[in-house]
C-alpha cells in the first residue's frame, strides 16, 4: 500500500490519491472477511450502514469505492461518517460497470474523484468529504417524519404477510444442542455488539449459557475467547476457522428459498449448504422466515431456554432502517412472541463501565493494614513474633536498651 502525492499538470496544488489491491463484492459483509489492511474496497451498498462502515474500517482499508449511494436521503444513516472520521476516502456512486473493469487483487489506484488501472480512468464518481456526509445527513433528517411514515405502512404490509412467526408454530430442525432450563446469549454484528459482549463476560462465566452466535458475530466471540455453541445463519460472512471451531452449524438460506423449496425438502442444492459440504462440515437447515437474528431468538426460545439474552440486536428506528422494512416486521413480530423471556443487552457496556477510583484504591489499602495490625496483636503466634522482631531490633540498637 501507498499514499503518495502529485502535482497536476496544470500547476495547481498537489492531490492525494491511494493505490492498493482492490477486493469487490456487491455484497459488503461478504466482502468483509477477504479485506486486509491496505485493500481497496469496491462495494455497491446503498445507505451504508454503521457495522458495514466499522468493518471496512476494523479490516483496514485504504479508499472505499461505492457504486451505489452511500447516503440515498431516506434517513440520517451515520456509516459515511464513520469513514471519514477514520481518514478513508468514500468514493460514491461510480457506475455499476466498474465490476466490468476490475478484477479480484488487481492494482488500483483512487486520485481524487477518479478510479485508475495502469493510468487509466475506468470510473468516476463524488468524493465525500466529511462536511459533505454532515450536509446530506441533516436533509435527512429533514425528511425523516416522512420516510418513518412510508416505511412503517410497507412494514404493516410484511407483518400482515409473516404474522404466522407471532401466531403459528414454526417449524424447526431436531439439534443436538440443548437448550431446555438454560438461558441462552444470540450474538449479532449490531451496534457496540463488541463492547456489549465483553461487558457480559461475568454473565457468561457464571450462567455458562448457549451461545448463539448470528453469522459474522461467530468470529467476535471467538475474539473474545467465547466459544459459540451454535451458528446461524447463510455462513457467508463467517472464517473457515469459526465453522469449525466446533459449534453446531444452523443455516437460514437467503433470497427466494421459497421458491427453491416450495415443498419444505432440502434438495441438496442450497448455495450455503454446499459450501459447508466441500469443507467437510455437518449442518442443519432452518427453513423460516424473516431476518437470521430474529429466528436464532426464536429457536432458543422454542428449544425451551428460560432466559433469551440478545447482544447486539436491532432495536432503534436508526437500525431498523438500517435492516430494511422485512427486518423490521420479523424483528417486530418475534419481539412480541418471545415476550418477557427476551431481554436486551444493548448498551450494557455504556450502562456499566467499572473503575477504581483513587479514593476507594486507598481505602482498601488502609483496611487491609488495619487488618493486619489488628491480627497480629489479637493472635498470640503473632504477638511472639512481633516482640521477637521487637528484641532483635533493641539488640542491633544500643540506645534502645
Amino acid at each position: 500500500m501507498r499514499r503518495l502525492r502529485r502535482v497536476n499538470s496544470n500547476g495547481r496544488s498537489p492531490t492525494n490519491f491511494v493505490e492498493g489491491v482492490v477486493r469487490l463484492d456487491r455484497r459488503t459483509k461478504d466482502l468483509v472477511g477477504r479485506l486486509h489492511p491496505g485493500n481497496i474496497a469496491v462495494i455497491d451498498h446503498d445507505d451504508l450502514d454503521l457495522v458495514a462502515a466499522e468493518s471496512l474500517v476494523e479490516r483496514g482499508v485504504i479508499a472505499v469505492v461505492n457504486v451505489g449511494r452511500s447516503i440515498t436521503g431516506r434517513y440520517p444513516n451515520i456509516g459515511p461518517l464513520v469513514l471519514a472520521r477514520a481518514k478513508i476516502p468514500l468514493l460514491d456512486e461510480v457506475g455499476d460497470e466498474i465490476f466490468n473493469h476490475l478484477s479480484e487483487g488487481s492494482s488500483v489506484r483512487v486520485s481524487g474523484e477518479d478510479v485508475l488501472v495502469n493510468g487509466e480512468v475506468i470510473a468516476s464518481g463524488s468524493l465525500l468529504s466529511e462536511d459533505e456526509i454532515s450536509r446530506r445527513m441533516d436533509e435527512a433528517r429533514a425528511e425523516l417524519s416522512s420516510t418513518v411514515e412510508a416505511f412503517a405502512e410497507n412494514t404493516l404490509e410484511y407483518v400482515r404477510r409473516e404474522q404466522h412467526l407471532l401466531l403459528d408454530s414454526v417449524r424447526l430442525p431436531d439439534i443436538k444442542t440443548k437448550f431446555t432450563k438454560r438461558c441462552a446469549l444470540v450474538v449479532v454484528r449490531g451496534y457496540h455488539y463488541k463492547e456489549d459482549l465483553r461487558a457480559l463476560r461475568g454473565f457468561i462465566r457464571e450462567m455458562r449459557p448457549v451461545i448463539v452466535a448470528v453469522d459474522g458475530a461467530a468470529d467476535a466471540c471467538l475474539a473474545e475467547g467465547i466459544q459459540p455453541d451454535v451458528i446461524l445463519g447463510d455462513v457467508d460472512s463467517v472464517s473457515v476457522e469459526a465453522l469449525k471451531s466446533g459449534a453446531e452449524l444452523l443455516v437460514h438460506p437467503q433470497g427466494d428459498w421459497r421458491r427453491r423449496n416450495s415443498n419444505g425438502v432440502v434438495d441438496g442444492h442450497i448455495p450455503e449448504v454446499e459450501k459447508l459440504r466441500l469443507l467437510g462440515l455437518d449442518c442443519s437447515v432452518v427453513m423460516a422466515s424473516g431476518m437470521s437474528e430474529d429466528v436464532a431468538m426464536l429457536l432458543a426460545h422454542e428449544k425451551g431456554a428460560e432466559l433469551v439474552v440478545a447482544v447486539g440486536t436491532h432495536n432503534s428506528a436508526m437500525e431498523m432502517l438500517d435492516k430494511g422494512r422485512q427486518g423490521m416486521a420479523s424483528t417486530f413480530l418475534v419481539r412480541l412472541r418471545l415476550g418477557a423471556s427476551l431481554v436486551d443487552a444493548k448498551g450494557v457496556s455504556l450502562l456499566y463501565r467499572a473503575r477504581v477510583k483513587t479514593r476507594d484504591l486507598w481505602f482498601l489499602i488502609g483496611a487491609a493494614i488495619t487488618v493486619l495490625i489488628v491480627i497480629g496483636a489479637v493472635l498470640p503466634p503473632m504477638r511472639l513474633f512481633w516482640l521477637g522482631l521487637w528484641d532483635q531490633i533493641k539488640a542491633a540498637i544500643p540506645g534502645l536498651n
